[in-house]
C-alpha cells in the first residue's frame, strides 16, 4: 500500500511548502515502484484554497472528515510573520487530533508554529523559518528552538526551515523510509541541490553574512574563497589589507557580522563539503586543499558546523556518475 501523506494548507499558505514535498513524494514512486506515496491535501473546508502567491489549489477533503491511519502528517506554513498565520486557529485542534492518528508529524516554514500551538513540540527540539524563530521561542519556551537548521528530527516529529527546506525535509523522509540512494536519485530527477543535511545552516557562507559596505572587504571575501590553502590567519589578512590587526578585526566584524577567523572557517567548511559531494579524494588531501591542514581538524570543524563527520557526510551526499546505471527512470510526457 502507498504511504499516505496528508498536507494541511490554509488561505495564504506558501505554495512551495505544498508543491515541493508533493513532487518529492511523487518522484519517489516514479523512480521506485516499491516507494509509492499517496499525497492528499486537506484544509478547513474542501475546495479552492488560495496560496500566498495567488495560485489556487483544490483541497480534496475538509479536515474534520480526515481519519487515520496516516503515514505522514505535514503542515504547510505561510508568510513568516505573525500576520501570516491569521485565521489559522481553527486548524490547531484538527492538527492535534490527526497527529494522534499519524505515524509521524512534520511542518514546513512557519507551520512549526501550528505544531507548537497544538502542543506537539513540548519538550522537543525544532526549527522554523529564521524570521519566526524568535517568535516561536518567545511564545513556546518549552520548545528548544534551533532556527539555524534546515530541518530537525526529534523522535516522530520533523520540523523544517523556510520554503525550499520543505524539499530537504521530504527527501530526508524518503531517505528514512527507503534509503539515501533513492533520495539522491530524486534530487537529480528534480534538478535540486543534492539533499542537504539537517544540521546545515539555513544560509551559505556569503548569504549568512552582511555585505560589507567597503569595496576592499568585498574583494577580500572573494580572495579568501579563491585562496583557502593560503595563510588566512587574522594577522595575514590584516597584512593583506595593509592595516593593523586590531583595526582590521574590528572593521571586519562590524561589517560582515562575524570575526575573520569564523568567516574563514565557514568558507573552508563549505569548500570541503563541495569536494566531499563531488569527488573521491581522501580526507587528508581535502583537509590540505581547503586549508584545514589535517583530517583531525576537518573532523572537528564538521562536527562543530554540521554535527556529522566528514566520512558520514560523504557517505550520505556523495554523487557518482552512473552509480545507478541499472536504474531507468521513466520519461515523463512520452
Amino acid at each position: 500500500m502507498p504511504h499516505r501523506v496528508v498536507i494541511v494548507v490554509f488561505d495564504g499558505f506558501q505554495l512551495l511548502d505544498l508543491a515541493g514535498p508533493a513532487d518529492v513524494f511523487s518522484a519517489a514512486g516514479l523512480l521506485d515502484a516499491d516507494a509509492a506515496y499517496r499525497v492528499e491535501t486537506a484544509a478547513l473546508q474542501a475546495g479552492a484554497v488560495r496560496s500566498l502567491s495567488g495560485v489556487t489549489v483544490h483541497a480534496g477533503t475538509p479536515l474534520r472528515d480526515v481519519r487515520g491511519p496516516i503515514g505522514t502528517l505535514l503542515v504547510a506554513g505561510g508568510l513568516p510573520t505573525p500576520a501570516g498565520l491569521d485565521g489559522t486557529a481553527a486548524l490547531v485542534p484538527e492538527i492535534r487530533r490527526l497527529a494522534g492518528e499519524s505515524d509521524r508529524v512534520g511542518s514546513i516554514c512557519s507551520g512549526t508554529l501550528l505544531l507548537a500551538e497544538a502542543g506537539l513540540l513540548e519538550g522537543r527540539r525544532a526549527t522554523t523559518h529564521w524570521a519566526v524563530g524568535e517568535m516561536l521561542a518567545r511564545g513556546h519556551p518549552d520548545v528548544a528552538v534551533d532556527a539555524d537548521r534546515i530541518y530537525v528530527r526529534d523522535g516522530d516529529v520533523w520540523t523544517s526551515a523556510g520554503v525550499t527546506s520543505g524539499i530537504d525535509l521530504a527527501l530526508a523522509l524518503v531517505a528514512h523510509d527507503h534509503g539515501h540512494d533513492l533520495a539522491r536519485d530524486i534530487s537529480r530527477w528534480l534538478v535540486v541541490y543534492l539533499q542537504r543535511p539537517g544540521g546545515q545552516s539555513q544560509f551559505s557562507t556569503p548569504l549568512s553574512t552582511r555585505t560589507p559596505r567597503r569595496e576592499p572587504l568585498r574583494e577580500l571575501q572573494g580572495w579568501i574563497e579563491e585562496n583557502l590553502e593560503a595563510d588566512l590567519s587574522v594577522g595575514a589578512l590584516a597584512e593583506h589589507m595593509n592595516t593593523s590587526v586590531r583595526h582590521f578585526s574590528r572593521v571586519f566584524a562590524a561589517e560582515v557580522g562575524m570575526t575573520p577567523a569564523r568567516y574563514v572557517e565557514r568558507a573552508r567548511t563549505a569548500a570541503a563539503r563541495r569536494l566531499l559531494e563531488s569527488g573521491d579524494e581522501p580526507l587528508d588531501r581535502i583537509a590540505v586543499r581547503v586549508g584545514l591542514g589535517t583530517p583531525e581538524t576537518l573532523y572537528r570543524v564538521f562536527r562543530r558546523h554540521l554535527t556529522i563527520s566528514p566520512g558520514e557526510y560523504r557517505r550520505r551526499f556523495h554523487v557518482t556518475e552512473n552509480r545507478h546505471a541499472d536504474r531507468h527512470p521513466p520519461v515523463l510526457g512520452l
